[in-house]
C-alpha cells in the first residue's frame, strides 16, 4: 500500500509540474517595442532637463536594463532610419533606404509615375530578397501585431516592420503591403494582415481623384473597411472605436505626418499615449499574445528643422506613451513575466549641449530653460563667444541656421527669441533648411520584463532581434 501511495504521489506531483508547464507555455507573449526616432543620447538628456530639471527623471531613465546600440549600416557610418530600424526588425544589416530587403539590395530612387508623382517602383528585378522581420514571425506564430507612429504609417520606421523594399520613398507600394487581400499585401503577415495600424499618412492610401497619391485609383481605405478594419479619420471616431467589438482598426488621421506635440490640436489627432493604449486593449484580446511597435516618430524631424523645443516635447511625449503603456501592462502582468518593453533610438543627431552652463533646471513658461542662453555657472552672467555675442546651451553640428562672418551682429539675442516654439538653433556647418543630418554615435536601449537582463554592453544593432526573438520565445 505504501508503494502505490508513493507511485500515486509521483503520478500526481507529475500532473501538477505538467499543468505548470502547460501554462506557462500557453501564457501570452507580448512585446512592445518602443522606437524613439532620431533619440540620440543628447537629445534623451536635454529633454530630461526641459521635461524634469537636472535631477529628474523620465521613464526611459528608470528602465532597469539598460545597452548601448551601434547603429551604422551596410554602406554608410551614418545610417538613416530604413537599414536601422530593419536591422531591429530582421537582424540583417543592409544598405541605406532599403527596406527590410538583403544585404545585396541596392537602393533605388522611385521614378516619376503617370501622374507626374516620383513614385513608381524602380527596383528592377533580382535586386535583393526580403528577409523575415519580427512582425511576421509574431503573426506566424499566431500572435497579433500593430504599429503606431505620429508619421505616416507607409514611413521608413514603420514599414520596416512590415514591408519589403528597395527604397524607403515608394510609400504607395509600401501601403499596399497593409491590406490583406489586396494587390501588393505581404502574405508574410497572415491572411488577417496587422491588426493595428495607427498614424498619419492618407495620401499614400487615397486615389489622385480624391486628393491622394495613387495614380493605380485604388481607395485603400476603402478597402480596409471592407476587410472588417474598424476606420477613424480623426480624434473622435478614434474614440468611439469600441475595441470589445473589433478586432481591426486602422486610424490615418493626417495626409502626411502627425503634428508636433506642440502643435497637436487634441480634436484632431489623438497623442501617442492615447493610440499606444488603445493598441494595447486591442491587441490584449489575443491569449497568445502581441507584437506592437510604437514610434515617436517626430522627433526626427524636428531636429532636422534644427527646431530643438519641438524634438525636446515629442520626446517627453514619447516617453509618456512608455510610461503609459507600462502601467497598463502590469495590470494584467504585475511583474512583466510575459512582456518585455524595449525603448531605443534608429539614431542620433548632431544635437549638442555647449558648457559650462548654469544650472537652468525645467522649462516653464517663465523660464525658457535649456533652451535658452547660457550662463555662466560661477556667476551666473550671459556667456559671450569671440565675437562678442551670446549664444544658447543647445546647438547643432550642422544645420540651416549658421551666421555668415562675425556673431557680433547677434547680440540682442535673449531667452524670449530663443526659447520660442519654432526657434532654429544655431549650427557649426551651414546646411539647407530642414537638413541638418543624422549623427554616428550609438545609441540608447532600454529593458523591462521578460528577458530584459539579456541586454547590456555595447551591441550592434542587429543583435537586437536576435535578442528579442529569443526573449519573447519567437
Amino acid at each position: 500500500m505504501l508503494r502505490k501511495s508513493v507511485i500515486a504521489a509521483a503520478a500526481a506531483a507529475t500532473m501538477l509540474v505538467g499543468c505548470g508547464a502547460a501554462s506557462v507555455a500557453e501564457a501570452p507573449k507580448n512585446v512592445i517595442f518602443f522606437l524613439g526616432d532620431g533619440m540620440g543620447m543628447t537629445t534623451m538628456t536635454a529633454a530630461r532637463i526641459y521635461a524634469v530639471g537636472e535631477e529628474g527623471e523620465l521613464t526611459m531613465d528608470a528602465l532597469p536594463e539598460t545597452a548601448f546600440v551601434k547603429t551604422f549600416s551596410n554602406d554608410a557610418q551614418v545610417t538613416d532610419s530604413a537599414p536601422s530600424m530593419a536591422a531591429y526588425m530582421t537582424g540583417v544589416k543592409m544598405n541605406n533606404e532599403v527596406l527590410s530587403m538583403s544585404a545585396d539590395t541596392i537602393a533605388k530612387a522611385p521614378i516619376a509615375d503617370a501622374s507626374g508623382n516620383k513614385l513608381a517602383n524602380n527596383c528592377g528585378t533580382g535586386n535583393g530578397t526580403p528577409v523575415t522581420t519580427l512582425v511576421e514571425i509574431a503573426k506566424s506564430k499566431g500572435l497579433s501585431a500593430g504599429i503606431v507612429t505620429t508619421t505616416r504609417v507607409t514611413h521608413a520606421t514603420p514599414a520596416a516592420t512590415y514591408a519589403h523594399i528597395c527604397h524607403r520613398n515608394l510609400e504607395n507600394d509600401i501601403a499596399a503591403a497593409l491590406v490583406p487581400g489586396g494587390a501588393g499585401f505581404n502574405a508574410a503577415l497572415g491572411t488577417s494582415g496587422l491588426e493595428v495600424v495607427l498614424g498619419g499618412g492618407t495620401q499614400f492610401f487615397l486615389p489622385t481623384a480624391k486628393g491622394g497619391k495613387r495614380s493605380d485609383g485604388r481607395d485603400l481605405t476603402t478597402e480596409f473597411k471592407d476587410k472588417g478594419y474598424a476606420y477613424a479619420g480623426n480624434a473622435s471616431e478614434f474614440n468611439a472605436i469600441d475595441v470589445s467589438k473589433t478586432d481591426r482598426m486602422v486610424g490615418l488621421f493626417t495626409s502626411s505626418h502627425m503634428s508636433y506635440d506642440l502643435d497637436r490640436d487634441p480634436a484632431k489627432e489623438p497623442s501617442l499615449t492615447e493610440m499606444t493604449v488603445k493598441a494595447m486593449d486591442l491587441l490584449g484580446k489575443n491569449k497568445k499574445g502581441y507584437f506592437l511597435m510604437v514610434e515617436g516618430g517626430r522627433i526626427d524631424h524636428a531636429l532636422h528643422e534644427t527646431t530643438a523645443k519641438k524634438a525636446l516635447q515629442d520626446t517627453v511625449a514619447f516617453d509618456n506613451a512608455i510610461k503609459a503603456a507600462i502601467d497598463k501592462a502590469k495590470l494584467s502582468d504585475p511583474d512583466l513575466k510575459n512582456t518585455l518593453i524595449v525603448v531605443t533610438a534608429d539614431h542620433d543627431h548632431t544635437l549638442v549641449l555647449n558648457g559650462y552652463a548654469k544650472r537652468t533646471g525645467k522649462t516653464s513658461a517663465d523660464s525658457p530653460g535649456v533652451l535658452g542662453l547660457l550662463k555662466n555657472y560661477a556667476d551666473g552672467s550671459i556667456a559671450k563667444d569671440l565675437d562678442g555675442a551670446p549664444f544658447t546651451i543647445i546647438g547643432f553640428g550642422n544645420g540651416e541656421n549658421r551666421t555668415q562672418g562675425s556673431r557680433s551682429s547677434m547680440a540682442s539675442l535673449d531667452d524670449t527669441t530663443v526659447g520660442a516654439n519654432t526657434y532654429h538653433q544655431e549650427a557649426a556647418v551651414r546646411t539647407a533648411a530642414g537638413s541638418e543630418t543624422h549623427g554616428g554615435t550609438d545609441v540608447f536601449l532600454g529593458a523591462i520584463g521578460k528577458g530584459a537582463d539579456t541586454f547590456l554592453g555595447t551591441i550592434d544593432n542587429t543583435k537586437v532581434f536576435t535578442l528579442v526573438k529569443a526573449a519573447a520565445g519567437l
